[in-house]
């Protein structure tokens, strides 16, 4: 039975505080105070969670989530609803309504250490619904502040994401410097999750004080709805692992299968930093040659850009190509699977390929007849290119067919890039469910990219966890520090384990070399340092490329990868069965360590193996937290009592610090 309570209720009130049992497992209390602003508390009974609807003076109103006497989260319904507005409960919830809104509260689940709710409206096209959470609150006795998890994966990566800022951002897969992944998720220190929901059009803004989640029906979002609806969900467990686990079963996909295994165990290479563009067969052939030369092993050899006739012709070039089956049969003699760079665009110059796709509707138009098919990405120019209708099931058909094609050549599988949204033409009129444009396009390109199976990459999702496939970082520069270079490598890391994908591929060792950057000995070596325990290396410089210490250091480390590449396996399986991250965060080892909530330069291997690369230019020392545990140090053996700090750890340019759990054995 629903319980309708009014302001007028209030007023006639003389006992200034009312209770009303709602149900069994719900208790609403009201309360009247001097300016009459309202009160309202609704308790889970299994989980001990409260959350407090407050009043503002100004009209608006503060959702606030208690864990025993700990204040662990506040919302704040930015909405001036008057003095009119009005709740309604019921056994499940309540409602606030005013001014054109109506906001539901409504408990989702109720267990023991667990309370799970929602918050949803549905709006009109014009109107804007705007919800704010505090991020610097602080919880528990000691007033202990929050830190944040989640959120884009950007190039300019930071660690935790409170540092992060945004300004009316719109939330959908973008190109390079924005976010190729986009999950509506973000976790707090305090064990407090929130997801939003997919069909919400959401524009965020975050400063060092607040992250603000806006509704609102406009471009880049399908713009021709009358109404529409704006949801999240809000999970509250003990501490944030335990919400992140919750999280993945109830709003985060998990893998389904692990990818590759040798692109686990062996390096991969690409001809992309070497040798840019163009490229030839015999540029392929002498580069497998060389790296079995100089005796390194390898998962395969990527072709990279320019193989193509023409960009989008998925044709080889037979002047640089001449013959592309003797090539693929050479370098399969050699020891070398092959993939193939390719991408989601068609050049306007790329006939007939380009007149047959624009004929057969199977390039993505927009709403602006102005704007038409055209769009631009890294190689064309302004308004000369197309963007394929990955919405479209005949163009997918046609893009796949195409694609098998080249396997029939000897080509294994396909290195995949692009795949944001953004780079389609504004406003896309495609198929589709419209609450799900424009961003539906990245998840039916790369749900199609994962149907040639486990050996691909992709470096772009949305909701796509569930594939089994290897994720790429996106680009980095070839520079030390936070700006897309080594320093972001592994806050970029430990953000996408946290949103989901476990199976990351770092990028190229020593970045892309972009421009007036230069890839010193130093950086190259660090670089691969860091990157040994995550799930897989990729060189394009060579070590030989350097000088001969380079080559000993990189063989060096290469195999210390493929020592633990069965644990990083097992991980890997562990991640398909629990949905557990393969490279945590430290502080999953302990979620209240206050300092291991903010270490943003060391990384997990599982639970047993913590990593802490040298990450600055001419160090040769650094300073290490170890988490809870006991530890055996990856190079002198000795023993360790995690919970506090190494300092001045000696780590010469040939030493990446590591340590390994006591109890771990390797098998």
């Amino acid at each position: 039975m629903a319980i309708r309570v009014t302001k007028k209720c209030f007023l006639l009130s003389t006992l200034g505080v009312l209770v009303v049992a709602a149900a069994l497992t719900v208790t609403l209390v009201l309360v009247l105070r001097d300016d009459e602003e309202i009160s309202e508390t609704y308790r889970f009974a299994a989980s001990s969670i409260e959350v407090r609807l407050e009043e503002q003076p100004d009209h608006r109103y503060v959702l606030s989530i208690h864990r025993g006497d700990d204040r662990v989260q506040r919302i704040t319904f930015d909405h001036d609803f008057t003095d009119d507005s009005d709740i309604e409960t019921f056994p499940k919830g309540m409602r606030l309504y005013g001014n054109g809104h109506s906001v539901e509260i409504r408990e989702v689940e109720d267990s023991a250490g667990f309370a799970y709710l929602s918050i949803s409206r549905t709006l009109r096209k014009g109107q804007i619904g705007s919800d704010v959470l505090h991020l610097h609150d602080t919880f528990g006795a000691e007033q202990t502040p929050l830190h944040w998890y989640g959120g884009p994966e950007l190039m300019e990566q930071y660690y935790p994401i409170e540092k992060l800022r945004f300004d009316d951002y719109p939330y959908i897969t973008k190109e390079l410097h924005s976010a190729a992944i986009i999950e509506r998720y973000w976790l707090s220190t305090a064990g407090v999750f929130f997801y939003v929901d997919k069909e919400v059009p959401l524009f965020i803004d975050q400063n060092d004080q607040v992250l603000r989640f806006t509704a609102k029906k406009e471009l880049p979002y399908y713009t021709y709805d009358d109404e529409f609806v704006f949801n999240y969900r809000i999970g509250v467990a003990a501490d944030a692992r335990e919400a992140h686990q919750k999280a993945v079963e109830r709003v985060l996909n998990q893998p389904v299968d692990i990818p590759d295994e040798r692109m686990v165990r062996q390096p991969i290479w690409s001809t992309w930093v070497r040798y840019r563009r163009p490229i030839s067969q015999q540029t392929v052939l002498d580069f497998a040659r060389e790296i079995n030369a100089y005796g390194f092993k390898n998962a395969q050899l990527d072709i990279d850009d320019l193989w193509e006739v023409c960009y989008g012709s998925l044709t080889f070039n037979t002047i640089t190509f001449p013959n592309v089956t003797e090539m693929t049969e050479t370098l399969r003699e050699m020891g070398f699977r092959v993939t193939l760079w390719v991408h989601p665009f068609i050049n306007k110059n790329c006939d007939p390929w380009y007149t047959e796709a624009l004929s057969k509707g199977y390039l993505v138009k927009s709403h602006n007849e102005t704007i038409g098919y055209n769009t631009k990405w890294w190689n064309s120019g302004e308004n000369e290119a197309s963007y394929i209708n990955f919405n479209n099931p005949d163009a997918v058909e046609w893009y796949r067919r195409r694609l098998r094609e080249l396997q029939e050549l000897g080509i294994d599988n396909f290195k995949f890039d692009a795949g944001e949204t953004s780079w389609a033409p504004a406003d896309p009129d495609i198929e589709g469910p419209t609450a799900l444009l424009p961003s539906s396009q990245t998840v039916n390109f790369v749900r199609m990219c994962a149907a040639f199976g486990g050996m691909i990459e992709v470096r772009t999702g949305w909701g796509t966890q569930d594939l089994p496939v290897f994720v790429r970082m996106l680009d980095f520069d070839t520079r030390w520090g936070w700006n897309n270079g080594l320093l972001s490598l592994i806050p970029t890391l430990l953000q996408m384990n946290l949103n989901g994908y476990p199976f990351v591929l770092p990028d190229m060792i020593g970045g892309n070399v972009y421009g007036d950057d230069i890839l010193t000995k130093e950086l190259f070596i660090r670089w691969l340092e860091a990157s040994v325990f995550m799930p897989s290396i990729q060189f394009s410089k060579t070590p030989w490329d350097i000088d001969e210490e380079s080559i000993t250091i990189s063989k060096k480390f290469a195999q210390l990868h493929e020592t633990y590449s069965d644990y990083i396996i097992q991980r890997m399986r562990l991640a398909v069965s629990h949905g557990t991250p393969v490279n945590p965060p430290i502080w999953w080892l302990d979620p209240t360590d206050k300092i291991a909530q903010t270490i943003y330069d060391e990384y997990l291997l599982g639970e047993d193996i913590v990593v802490a690369p040298v990450l600055a230019e001419f160090a040769t020392t650094r300073d290490i937290y170890l988490p809870k545990g006991t530890w055996r140090d990856g190079n002198t053996n000795r023993v360790h009592e995690g919970g506090r700090w190494i300092y001045n750890y000696t780590a010469p340019m040939d030493t990446l610090p590591y340590f390994v759990s006591a109890t771990f054995q390797l098998n």
